[in-house]
């Protein structure tokens, strides 16, 4: 079984605590911001904080997307994490439009400033997993995970969606279409659901 974690560095945050987690599940993790490098994965990870379009363009700037594109293609698994997941989809509205990875259909969206709860949506909440998903493994239906993010994924295909949360509204919050997965949370930050989740990655997908 084959371990190694190329983590995709795309220059927007501190990876350190996403590479001890998964170092954690048994991972032997291997950080770049390397187009080259990343061509050559077994199987990757982007994790991402911040604004969605300074996410891209640090991808863009150093021919990350591109090559993040070719191996995806090649049937590589990735797993996006917080922003990562995000980039997923075909354009985010963060500070202006900005073009996403293009890998799943839809759209990232602000949150309605109708909703009665507090933005970000930062801390515990709920999951509810489909049935019958790798990457939920060992996870129970009703899992706390940690969020933290102003904007959410409005997912075009629902065939795409594993998992949904409820605050203000029901919205996705991992995604999955053959090798490429996404979760809007942050399971390094999610004590014993998360290290599960990442080790379900790592040891399955």
């Amino acid at each position: 079984m084959n371990k190694d974690i190329i983590l995709i560095d795309a220059g927007t945050g501190n990876l350190r605590s996403v590479q001890k987690a998964l170092e954690n599940v048994g991972a032997a993790v291997a950080r770049t911001d390397d187009p080259q490098v990343v061509l050559s994965a077994s199987k990757i990870v982007l994790p991402g904080v911040g604004a969605f379009g300074d996410f891209m363009l640090g991808l863009r700037t150093k021919g990350l997307d591109d090559a993040v594109k070719q191996v995806v293609s090649r049937g590589v698994p990735m797993l996006g994490i917080c922003v990562g997941m995000q980039a997923l989809f075909e354009l985010g509205e963060e500070m202006g439009d900005h073009e996403g990875l293009g890998l799943l259909e839809g759209m990232v969206v602000k949150f309605p400033d109708s909703l009665l709860v507090k933005i970000p949506h930062t801390g515990w909440n709920q999951v509810r997993v489909k049935k019958g998903v790798l990457l939920f493994d060992h996870v129970e239906d009703g899992s706390y995970v940690y969020f933290n993010h102003s904007y959410y994924c409005q997912a075009g295909d629902r065939a795409d969606v594993i998992a949904e949360v409820d605050y203000g509204i029901r919205y996705t919050c991992a995604v999955r279409r053959e090798n490429v997965f996404g979760v809007q949370f942050h399971p390094e930050k999610s004590q014993t659901v998360g290290l599960q989740i990442l080790r379900n990655f790592v040891e399955a997908a």
